[in-house]
């Protein structure tokens, strides 16, 4: 159904530029949408399609990756000379650094190709939102081999679905159980810790770790503790309006109740050559040995001993009426404003508790508000939404990812799957408004112009990409410019090009 006006709604031409521009990642023309940019939206909800790109590995075979690799350090470490000293180590590291450079460029150049050239953007954004709310990094040693992966499987198939799914997918994979410390994680009362203790030597495990559980709670369902009153209007909490509303003591069951789930690539490896069997086909393990034993208490709510408490309590934390609140304002934060209207993330958190968490309900939620159709961009790009866009609206496809795998975005300050933070990339306009970054995107924009510049009419580019979004100040200096090079910079520069 074309989308109804009202005497604010943007005219349909307005429209199509804010649905290819804010609700997806860019488009050269906007006829296509122009007609219903509502229904060009609604008609890309569901499961986010497969990611572009030859023998991109998943979770099974990184922990293989993984496995190899320590099989080669311990092997390193018995053969090298006592005499090679610091030095053997450095390269040693930097083998090991080497022997995963491709698959993480793959997964780098995956990502980007999928979304620069994927008809359905506003899929895109939506995956790309849910990976950045689910990080799991790079920068950690410990998940090379799975970043691309996690997102390929924990992600992407799930965005069709319930939250709760999606929970759970998240935190049980390989990528975000070792992304966080969870398989050196062991209950205080465990058999593996009261093993340890009975050993003269020094223990190989030192007890619980809480990484994981903080992040379940504060990112990634209820929100960071204390947030969202003023926004919704109440308290704080369980259940006064806003989100959080757990304790430490919460954090610590939750952490009692994520022992015993690991990665344990080691003792998978070992399994497999001892009796034959592909003992990493699935990687992510529940080793009782690990996990503490008894009953926990999480929000008040008792959860027994074993495997199976972890789906309970990851059920219960995704209907929490916080988690509700918490997604609906990262949502809107994400794809509307920084500071976004509180009716918005109110209608959307109506939505979750409604629908059971149902992500393509959300997403509907969304377009159908007028609070996000706003005609001011009111959202900065982030480095890689700029690139990506960047390839979007000059039709490069994966020719803008050939000589580096991530198009230069790391050189404006972001690199692709690797965020400094469980907290991932941040939303708001000042992280990425600095001096130095300013400058770094106007020299990416320059060198780009200069290379494409003279092939581009980037005018006629400007009038079909935009419509009535581009103002006229800025389709006056594109139009004045003194050759095509310059054209495509200004372009490039223009604030309806650099926000959404």
């Amino acid at each position: 159904m074309p989308m109804s006006r009202s005497p604010d709604s943007p005219s349909p031409a307005l429209a199509a530029a804010i649905a290819a521009h804010r609700f997806g990642l860019g488009e050269a023309s906007l006829a296509g949408i122009a007609g219903d940019p509502q229904g060009w939206l609604l008609a890309q909800l569901g499961p986010a399609a497969p990611q572009r790109g030859a023998q991109l590995p998943g979770g099974a075979e990184g922990a293989r990756q993984i496995a190899r690799l320590y099989e080669r350090q311990a092997q390193a470490r018995r053969e090298m000379a006592p005499a090679a000293g610091e030095a053997g180590v450095r390269e040693l590291e930097r083998q090991v650094n080497e022997s995963f450079r491709s698959v993480v460029q793959a997964d780098v150049r995956a990502r980007l190709v999928t979304a620069a050239t994927n008809p359905q953007s506003f899929s895109e954004r939506y995956a790309l939102f849910w990976a950045n709310h689910f990080t799991v990094s790079a920068v950690k040693a410990s998940t090379r081999g799975l970043v691309g992966a996690f997102e390929r499987e924990a992600i992407r198939p799930h965005l069709g679905g319930r939250f709760v799914t999606l929970l759970q997918a998240s935190t049980r994979h390989a990528g975000m159980l070792r992304y966080l410390d969870n398989e050196q994680s062991a209950g205080p009362g465990s058999r593996v810790v009261r093993r340890a203790a009975r050993m003269s030597e020094r223990p190989r495990v030192t007890g619980l770790n809480e990484n994981l559980a903080r992040e379940v709670l504060e990112l990634h369902t209820l929100g960071a503790a204390g947030g969202g009153a003023a926004y919704f209007g109440g308290q704080a909490g369980s259940d006064g309006g806003g989100w959080g509303g757990y304790t430490q003591g919460d954090v610590t069951e939750l952490a009692r109740i994520l022992t015993g789930w690991r990665v344990p690539v080691r003792e998978l490896l070992r399994e497999a050559a001892r009796d034959g069997s592909d003992a990493l086909a699935s990687p992510t393990r529940f080793d009782a040995n690990w996990h503490d034993p008894g009953p926990k208490t999480v929000l008040g709510q008792r959860y027994p001993e074993g495997e199976e408490a972890l789906e309970q309590v990851l059920h219960d934390l995704a209907r929490h009426p916080s988690t509700g609140r918490y997604i609906a304002f990262t949502l809107a934060r994400h794809f509307v404003a920084d500071d976004p209207p509180p009716a918005l993330g109110q209608r959307r958190a109506r939505t979750f508790a409604e629908t059971d968490g149902d992500l393509p309900s959300l997403a509907r939620t969304l377009v159908q508000s007028p609070e996000a159709w706003g005609p001011q961009p009111a959202k900065l790009k982030t480095p890689e939404e700029f690139v990506v866009s960047t390839a979007r609206v000059l039709g490069l496809g994966e020719r803008a990812f050939e000589r580096v795998p991530d198009g230069g975005i790391s050189q404006l300050g972001q690199r692709v799957q690797a965020a400094p933070s469980p907290a991932g990339w941040p939303e708001s306009a000042a992280e990425w408004l600095g001096p130095d970054a300013v400058w770094k995107r106007i020299e990416w924009a320059t060198r780009v112009a200069d290379r494409l510049g003279r092939q581009t009419d980037a005018r006629g580019l400007a009038r079909a990409a935009f419509g009535p979004w581009l103002s006229e100040h800025s389709a006056l200096q594109i139009e004045r410019a003194a050759d095509g090079p310059q054209a495509l910079a200004l372009l490039l520069l223009a604030p309806e090009f650099q926000r959404r």
